[in-house]
């Protein structure tokens, strides 16, 4: 009877152990090609490393901001993780986030905007749609079972969208720029994919053809079915990994033949949007990151008045918040970010529309701000 016991304990630790390890390479299977291309920086070769060299914006193997930015500081980490473990339910709402199904139709000629959560939009101009930072997974990290979680359900699936003429990346940090999501895009759509010097290696290992690549340095143009997009300066870093700032990031202007958009991505508050406005605007309609920030690290991620500040630099209409309510990034409370937008554009004068998560916006005629968030909090 003991070896018979003996036997069968000698076999359970050997599923268990088969299971673990099973386990294991799952949820690493991924990581190495989430974290992206090797070739980028300062070991990128061929034509792309040539492009790399001419850009103002590289030195010494790094892409670097117009205004030093700086990172958060080691000596922070300790109170920052510390802070991290206290009031975790105020960085959560307290009932479900409504969302609703993105509406079609209207005016071919106008101009829409539809928020599907974090950064991620569809931006419709003069009847082209261009598709922002996309990012449909469960999680914004290079792992499957870790890292932070959606606080709610995409809009519609990435099945579900509509033909799009474009598809638009900021940088290439997780919340952004999505593997997942590039991969099934590269079968669903037709469409090229605009990104800042160096994110072309990222999605090239993905899968992405050449050919569908259109890789920007600031102040560089490219057409595509009409629009003009022009990457535009942003105060922010890149990487995945290890590595740090081998791929530039980008704020986008966004130009039909009449009507523009602007999009800042992330970024610090710096004198560089005025330039922007100065160079490009008016915009008819302006998407704006107002979440994710934090006194240790106020130099890449804007505070809402920042927000605000950046739209009227740039001579915005309409500003939509982005970057807020999808994914717990920060310490601030979760309502906090449109909470200070909408009070410091009051203050300003600044139009404004803070929709749901799938709530098309018609930028001539939006939705009044009637503060959904707060109910929810």
């Amino acid at each position: 009877m003991a070896k018979q016991a003996d036997g069968r304990r000698g076999r359970t630790g050997a599923y268990v152990a088969l299971a673990l390890g099973a386990a294991a390479a799952w949820i690493g299977r991924d990581i190495p090609a989430q974290i992206g291309s090797r070739k980028i920086g300062a070991r990128a070769d061929g034509e792309r490393g040539e492009r790399y060299r001419r850009s103002a914006q590289f030195a010494d193997g790094k892409f670097r901001n117009t205004e030093p930015a700086t990172m958060l500081a080691a000596s922070s980490m300790p109170r920052v993780l510390a802070a991290t473990l206290t009031d975790r339910d105020r960085r959560h709402p307290s009932q479900p986030i409504p969302v609703l199904r993105p509406e079609t139709g209207g005016d071919p000629a106008g101009l829409y905007v539809t928020w599907y959560g974090h950064s991620s939009a569809l931006i419709e101009i003069e009847g082209r749609r261009v598709l922002l930072d996309p990012v449909w997974s469960e999680r914004c990290s290079p792992s499957r079972l870790t890292g932070p979680k959606r606080l709610h359900e995409p809009p519609i699936a990435l099945r579900e969208l509509p033909p799009l003429d474009a598809v638009l990346i900021s940088h290439d940090h997780y919340d952004h720029l999505d593997m997942d999501s590039i991969r099934n895009l590269v079968d669903l759509q037709a469409a090229p994919f605009l990104v800042p010097l160096g994110v072309g290696a990222h999605l090239e290992r993905w899968g992405v053809p050449a050919t569908r690549i259109i890789e920007l340095d600031w102040d560089e143009r490219a057409t595509v079915a009409g629009i003009e997009f022009t990457a535009t300066a942003a105060r922010h870093f890149s990487g995945r990994g290890f590595t740090r700032d081998e791929t530039l990031w980008s704020s986008w202007v966004i130009a039909g033949p009449n009507r523009k958009a602007f999009y800042s991505g992330d970024t610090g508050y710096f004198p560089g949007f005025a330039r922007i406005g100065e160079e490009h605007g008016p915009f008819d309609v302006t998407l704006v990151q107002i979440g994710a920030y934090g006194d240790a690290w106020p130099d890449i991620h804007m505070f809402p008045e920042d927000g605000v500040a950046t739209h009227v630099d740039v001579r915005g209409g309409l500003m939509i918040p982005v970057h807020w309510g999808t994914f717990n990034l920060a310490l601030h409370d979760w309502p906090e970010p449109a909470d200070r937008a909408w009070r410091e554009a009051k203050a300003r004068d600044v139009r404004l529309a803070v929709p749901r998560p799938g709530e098309r916006v018609d930028v001539d005629n939006p939705p009044a701000v009637d503060g959904w968030w707060q109910a929810i909090a």
